[in-house]
């Protein structure tokens, strides 16, 4: 099992990775675990506090072996609404549920749940089966750094 011993941001295509680490949206929130690539690479992340992995980054197993974080693509719901207003009435009551939800111009992306399904198209949305790389927002609450001060492993830019 090799140690994560540093993080790095994408530097350009100098940097070929031994290895691709698909996860999905919730499975890149992490702190400690064991995580395995694509091609079985075995990967040990032991970070100080809980973080973020972003698609791209680099996760350094050894000195100059890299294994590239990817977001897997999920089962989503691809919402629509007849107008911005209505998109953001929508917004709130996804939020309102404690829903994770991807917020972009003209639809929000969430997990698919027939019981939210229902609910949307019961307030007029357009809801579809959509399969694609999840980016939900995260909570207010939830730190979101990746190179600040107090983590072990700083992220290199």
């Amino acid at each position: 099992m090799n140690p994560i011993t540093a993080i790095h941001t994408p530097a350009g295509a100098d940097i070929q990775p031994v290895d691709h680490l698909v996860l999905a949206h919730d499975e890149r929130r992490v702190r400690r675990k064991v995580l395995r690539a694509r091609n079985g690479t075995e990967l040990l992340l032991d970070l100080p506090q809980t973080t973020t992995l972003e698609p791209g980054q680099l996760l350094e197993a050894a000195p100059g072996q890299f294994v590239e974080v990817v977001a897997a693509e999920e089962l989503l719901y691809e919402i629509r609404a007849k107008d911005t207003a209505h998109l953001v009435r929508l917004a709130w009551h996804i939020g309102n549920r404690h829903t994770s939800a991807q917020l972009e111009e003209g639809r929000i992306l969430i997990k698919r749940d027939h019981v939210l399904k229902t609910m949307l198209e019961g307030l007029g949305a357009t809801v579809s089966n959509v399969s694609e790389p999840f980016f939900a927002e995260h909570g207010a609450y939830h730190s979101h750094s990746h190179g600040d001060g107090g983590h072990a492993l700083l992220a290199r830019r």
